[in-house]
Formats: C-alpha cells, sequence, structure tokens
C-alpha cells in the first residue's frame, strides 16, 4: 500500500513545515474571503462601501509588490514572510475585536485593509522564492502542485465553513479564526530552516540602489521571451477573463439562472475541477510544460464562453469542471518553470512583476466589466472577453522558446539564459 502522505512531504521536512502552515493560512483566507463583506454590512455599510474595503485591500498590491519583490531577493525570504503573517495577524485581530465589541466603522475596515493588502503585497514575491530554497529542484512541480491543491480546497471548504461561521459568531468570529491562522503560519516560519545562498560571482553586480535591482529584475523578464509572453498572456487571463467569473458571473446567475444557488453549483464545480488539476500536476510528468500551459490557459479562457452559453446548468458547470483542471495545470506549471529557469538571485523580483501584472491590474478588469456589459449586454460581453482571452493563449503557442522549454534547467536551451543578476554577497 503507498503511504497515504505525499513522498514531497515525508522527504523534504522544511518544506512540510512550510506548508503545514501555509495550509492553515490559505484556508483562513478563503474564510475571509467571505466574511469581509458580511463585516461591511453588519456595522450599517452600503454596497459602494464593500467595494471601498475591496479595494483597499487590493490597491497597496499596485505600490508595493515590486518593493516586496526587491526586498526579498536582498534579505532572507521566510523573515520577509514571517513579518507578513505578524502584521496580517495584528490587522485581523484588530478588526476581529472592534466587530466583535460594536466599535468597528467603515474608515477603520479600510485603514486595516491597506495594511492587510501591504502585508501581502510583500508576502506574495517572497513565498514565490522561497520555495527552491526548501525543495530540491526535481521535487518542485511537487510542491507546487501540493500548494495548488490547498488553494483549490480552500475554495470548496472555505465558503462552507465561512458561512457556518458568520451564522454562529457573526463575522467578527470569522475573522478571529483568520487571525490565528496567521499567528499559526508566523510559528511554522520561524523554526524554518532554509538553504542559504550565495550568488555565483558571474551574477553578481555591483550597486544596490533600489531602482538598479529593480532594473535588473525587468531585464530578467524582458530577456527571456517565453517569460514576458506567459506573463502578457496570463494578464489578459486576469484582467479580461475572471470578470467574466466574479462580475458577469453573479449577474447572469441571479437574472437568468435563479440565483446564488445556482451559481454556487457552478463554483463548487470549478473548485473540484481545481482539485483534479493539481492531483494531475502532482503525478504526471511533463516533458515541455509550458506548451501544455499554454493550451491548459486557452481552455480556461473558455470560461466567458461557457457561462454565457445559455447551456443547461448542469453542463455548464460540467464545463466549469474541465476549465478547473486547466486553470490549475496552467499556473502549478508557471510557477514550477519560473523556479526552475530564473536565477534564484532574481526570481523574488521577476515573481513580483508577475504578480503585479496580474493581481495587480485584475481590479481594473473589474472595475470595466460593469459598465461595458450595461453598454453591449451581459452575454455580447461574455462573447468578446472570450474572442480577446483565447487567441492571446493561443498566441503563446507561436513562442518558439516558450514551446521547447524543458521541464529541468539542466538541460535548458539559450532561452533560460539571462543578463547577470543585481544581489547582495549574501543574505542577512
Amino acid at each position: 500500500m503507498k503511504p497515504l502522505i505525499p513522498a514531497v512531504l515525508r522527504d523534504e521536512p522544511q518544506f512540510a513545515r512550510l506548508f503545514v502552515g501555509q495550509s492553515l493560512s490559505v484556508l483562513g483566507d478563503r474564510v475571509s474571503f467571505v466574511a469581509l463583506p458580511f463585516a461591511v454590512l453588519s456595522i450599517g455599510g452600503s454596497a459602494s462601501d464593500v467595494g471601498l474595503v475591496a479595494a483597499a485591500g487590493l490597491l497597496p498590491m499596485l505600490l508595493f509588490t515590486l518593493v516586496g519583490g526587491v526586498l526579498a531577493d536582498r534579505f532572507r525570504r521566510h523573515r520577509i514572510m514571517l513579518v507578513s503573517d505578524l502584521v496580517r495577524f495584528a490587522a485581523q485581530g484588530i478588526l476581529s475585536v472592534l466587530l466583535l465589541t460594536g466599535a468597528c466603522e467603515v474608515p477603520y475596515l479600510v485603514v486595516l485593509m491597506v495594511l492587510f493588502g501591504t502585508a501581502d503585497a510583500f508576502f506574495m514575491p517572497a513565498s514565490t522564492g522561497l520555495i527552491p530554497l526548501v525543495v530540491p529542484p526535481e521535487r518542485l512541480r511537487e510542491a507546487n502542485a501540493l500548494r495548488g491543491f490547498v488553494q483549490s480546497s480552500g475554495l470548496v471548504v472555505g465558503p462552507a465553513l465561512a458561512g457556518g461561521l458568520v451564522a454562529v459568531a457573526g463575522p467578527g468570529g470569522a475573522l478571529a479564526l483568520d487571525a490565528v491562522t496567521f499567528a499559526v503560519s508566523a510559528a511554522f516560519l520561524s523554526r524554518l530552516t532554509v538553504r542559504d545562498t550565495t550568488p555565483e560571482p558571474a551574477q553578481v553586480v555591483t550597486g544596490g540602489a533600489f531602482l538598479g535591482e529593480l532594473r535588473a529584475g525587468w531585464a530578467q523578464v524582458r530577456s527571456r521571451t517565453w517569460v514576458w509572453a506567459g506573463m502578457a498572456a496570463i494578464a489578459v487571463y486576469h484582467v479580461v477573463m475572471l470578470p467574466s467569473v466574479f462580475v458577469l458571473g453573479p449577474v447572469l446567475a441571479e437574472h437568468a439562472w435563479g440565483g446564488a444557488a445556482s451559481w454556487s453549483v457552478v463554483v463548487a464545480a470549478f473548485g473540484i475541477g481545481s482539485i483534479v488539476g493539481d492531483v494531475c500536476a502532482y503525478r504526471i510528468k511533463i516533458a515541455r510544460p509550458m506548451a501544455v500551459a499554454a493550451a491548459a490557459l486557452a481552455v480556461a479562457s473558455c470560461q466567458a464562453l461557457i457561462i454565457g452559453s445559455g447551456a443547461p446548468l448542469v453542463l455548464i458547470a460540467a464545463l466549469e469542471a474541465v476549465t478547473g483542471v486547466a486553470v490549475s495545470l496552467c499556473f502549478v506549471l508557471w510557477e514550477t518553470a519560473l523556479q526552475t529557469h530564473v536565477p534564484e538571485g532574481a526570481l523574488s523580483r521577476v515573481s513580483s512583476y508577475d504578480h503585479l501584472l496580474t493581481e495587480g491590474l485584475m481590479p481594473l478588469g473589474l472595475a470595466l466589466a460593469g459598465p461595458v456589459s450595461a453598454f453591449l449586454g451581459v452575454r455580447p460581453t461574455l462573447y468578446a472577453m472570450t474572442l480577446v482571452a483565447v487567441p492571446a493563449a493561443l498566441a503563446l503557442l507561436c513562442v518558439p522558446s516558450l514551446r521547447r522549454l524543458p521541464a529541468h534547467a539542466s538541460s535548458a536551451t539559450g532561452g533560460a539564459a539571462g543578463p547577470p543578476v543585481v544581489a547582495e554577497p549574501s543574505r542577512p
């Protein structure tokens, strides 16, 4: 009988420690995502206040992600993540106390969400760059697939848990649980032992000015066609396609499918498909991962067409499950490719550009989806989204360096080469 615990968790104790802490934190985030709007409404806030609070959490992504990438390439990444967890623990803890005591007001929520979002902006580039320091190169795909599995499972478990907590303990109680998960994650990070790295002499360039390091990070992106092309296509997916899920899908469900219950079926089906995709990414070895990722992104970009198709709900849910498989495969393979082929000393900076162009710009698409659909109609807007997003994904398959990118850096071609990395000789 095969062991139930995945091999990468059995064989890599530092990754196992990181994985457990981050898994609890992800679950808390899923709970918070559901509970936060109800927190605004519970204190008498309006729909506009809900949007304001959500924007307050997202805006720091635009302002601080690149800063976080530079710092994560200069200092120990797990320490940046530890500080970020402690800040988020404090923000969510204060927010939960204010809600439970009846002292919360919308301006307090806005300020605390700005603080939370700022910590988030520093956490994400450090997190991506940390994985290669606790997992050997040949296990990166497995590690990222397990992380993706937790994210996908949270889509299914988190909302159900959040609904129960909000009903029993109110939004303040639900957010208190999220605060606790950050404290637990910080405890695991404080015990983490990370492989120390010193950049090779050829990779070190004198001069540590912030803008110089930022430019060096962008040079790493620009010098790899497969990286900047992949970022562009994934940005289109986030800015053009995801509003069909977050904005127009619920609107269509409310007017044509019978309301939230029907939409929850579609969301749950997507979550189940995502879990299947993560399992596939864990178990299947792929010789040309980015070619598969590009094809998967094209399938994922059909979500708007599926949602607006007018097909029976059961068929829409089944097709959304297929796109869930594709989404998980795409992003596990993309993150693994970055960790494999981008020099470790620049990985967090490259990752910060990735996050800026995707999560950072996504609010623009969310803001435009409503007005555009009011002008064109919901279904025509969904079809237009498909006409933009699917060709952008398919265009990736026209990039030779992306199609041919190998799974392992040892056999990389010239497409994996890049300019010298601005880095410190050692991390404090």
